[in-house]
């Protein structure tokens, strides 16, 4: 237990100074000292309730998700019939009543009809996401099932908070929280972030970019007055548009979206020199969008960004390569926004803000400052409880404890992890654990050498004796520790993880270092006795 050989203590004091090193940046941030820019500078990450930020709760509307689930199974419906062999014609389309209806030409035709629509009934999953039946002998109706309604919402918010999460990244903030809050609402916290205004507009925005030709049969007078022919659908022209305040008919299938995009750049028209969005598809996305332009030449074209008409340009060739140009009097700054909007990808849903709080950093301050001088007085009394009890063995803890902190504080920096609140009480509580093992190893040290056993004989089974009980009791918090971040959000997650690493940081303090400081001091200085 005493034995420790050279390769041992240089490995040992190897992790010491690797993660004091670590730690070196943050701490010297707090004063004027400057960490060289040529060296790694990890750094501790302040939570919101420390650094002040931006707390945002977004809200999805799940209509919309049911309505495009049954825009997407008409669209699917007229696709399978068309390429079924022989082709299936069918008339008399409605989504009336959040149903899918339709009427086949041949009733002699429903069963197969049936057969080639199960794949999309059933879905992939074990729900069932739609119930097929047949009215009048050639009427089929589509209706969704609650529980496959309820998995679209599911799958449309994880989808939804992983785009959040993109677009926030984007912007270059660190370590922003983003959670999913019940079935229809993700709240966004972003450290640091004063003015909100920026990142609403990025998170309002549901980037959905489609491409739709335009209706040319549709009448202007009945457009201007919101009629749409059948099979056609009409939106209203962006506010930057030349076109503002008129409206344009397209129609509502057979077009492309933009979830085959690879890529999305802020750039400049080389003939008009004005701001715009280049894009890219990948291989699927070009050759379906080379497909549309080449069957289309001559015709319009609408390129519609969240329901709004961005342009409607003419298709003067076949537009091959899967790259494409998006223009509609942008400034420099909304054309980077649609930019990482559309790297990110599209929100699956609206996210409306119901919800909006700005954290000043004066809080946060004052909680650092009385955070810190709890920790400083604590930390005081203890080792001046711990010298006075124990002498040498009491210095030896309180070093350790020293340099269990700046481990602690080296490890969450090296993982770019956010110190919140909870999480300074996690530090004091840390403290307390890690002297809490020197005083059961100091305690069994004192009952051996009562019992007579000799000096390095009575720390060696100090140290073996205690760290049994040492280790029953952390393995024990770390249960504890687990089950909080797993379980837990927010501040609960952030004391989670300083209690996990602080638990593994005492114990290599307490314990190992400590034993191997004894273990020295023993060997050269071969004491009679030992005061405890």
């Amino acid at each position: 237990m005493l034995d420790f050989p050279t390769w041992r203590k240089v490995w040992l004091w190897l992790i010491t100074g690797l993660c004091i090193a670590a730690a070196l940046p943050s701490l010297l941030s707090a004063t004027s000292v400057r960490w060289p820019d040529a060296l790694p500078d990890p750094m501790v990450n302040l939570g919101l309730d420390l650094a002040g930020g931006s707390h945002i709760l977004l809200e999805a509307d799940a209509a919309q998700v049911a309505t495009q689930r049954l825009e997407n199974m008409e669209e699917n419906v007229r696709n399978t019939m068309r390429r079924a062999e022989p082709r299936i014609r069918i008339g008399d389309v409605s989504t009336r009543d959040g149903r899918l209806s339709f009427m086949l030409d041949d009733p002699g035709q429903v069963d197969r009809a049936r057969e080639l629509l199960l794949p999309s009934i059933n879905g992939t999953g074990l729900v069932r996401e739609w119930d097929l039946a047949v009215e009048d002998g050639n009427r089929m109706i589509l209706t969704p099932t609650s529980e496959g309604i309820d998995q679209a919402v599911g799958d449309a918010m994880e989808s939804a908070t992983e785009v959040v999460r993109k677009r926030i990244d984007e912007l270059g903030t660190r370590e922003p929280t983003i959670i999913r809050q019940g079935d229809t609402r993700i709240v966004v916290q972003v450290p640091g972030l004063q003015d909100p205004d920026q990142l609403k507009a990025l998170l309002g925005q549901t980037a959905k970019l489609e491409f739709k030709l335009v209706d040319q049969n549709a009448l202007p007078s009945d457009v201007q007055q919101g009629l749409a022919p059948p099979g056609s659908e009409i939106f209203a022209y962006a506010d930057t548009s030349a076109f503002a305040g008129s409206s344009l008919a397209v129609r509502r299938l057979g077009g492309i979206r933009g979830d085959n995009l690879t890529g999305a750049q802020q750039s400049f028209d080389p003939q008009t020199n004005e701001p715009v969005v280049n894009i890219q598809f990948d291989s699927d996305g070009g050759r379906r969008f080379a497909k549309l332009t080449t069957e289309n030449v001559g015709k319009p074209f609408a390129i519609i960004l969240d329901d709004t008409v961005l342009s409607a340009p003419n298709i003067n060739e076949p537009i091959r390569g899967g790259t494409a140009q998006i223009s509609g009097g942008f400034s420099v700054e909304t054309a980077n926004q649609l930019a990482i909007s559309l790297r990110s990808g599209a929100l699956p849903v609206d996210l409306a803000v119901i919800e909006e709080r700005t954290v000043g950093p004066d809080l946060g301050a004052d909680s650092i400052k009385r955070g810190m001088l709890a920790m400083l007085v604590g930390s005081l009394l203890v080792i001046a409880l711990m010298i006075a009890s124990y002498g040498r063995f009491g210095v030896y803890a309180t070093v350790a404890l020293v340099i269990n902190v700046a481990m602690l504080l080296g490890i969450m920096a090296a993982l770019n992890t956010t110190l919140t609140l909870p999480g300074i009480a996690g530090f004091v509580l840390t403290i307390g654990a890690a002297v809490d093992a020197n005083v059961l190893i100091n305690e069994r040290i004192r009952e051996e050498r009562k019992r007579g056993r000799r000096v390095v004989a009575a720390v060696e089974n100090g140290y073996k004796e205690a760290s049994r009980a040492i280790y029953d009791a952390n393995v024990t918090n770390f249960i504890a520790g687990v089950l909080l971040f797993l379980f837990g959000s927010g501040p609960i997650r952030g004391f989670a993880v300083v209690l996990i690493i602080g638990l593994f940081t005492s114990v290599f303090t307490a314990v190992t270092l400590t034993r191997m400081w004894v273990a020295d001091w023993l060997r050269k200085a071969k004491p009679k006795d030992i005061v405890l």
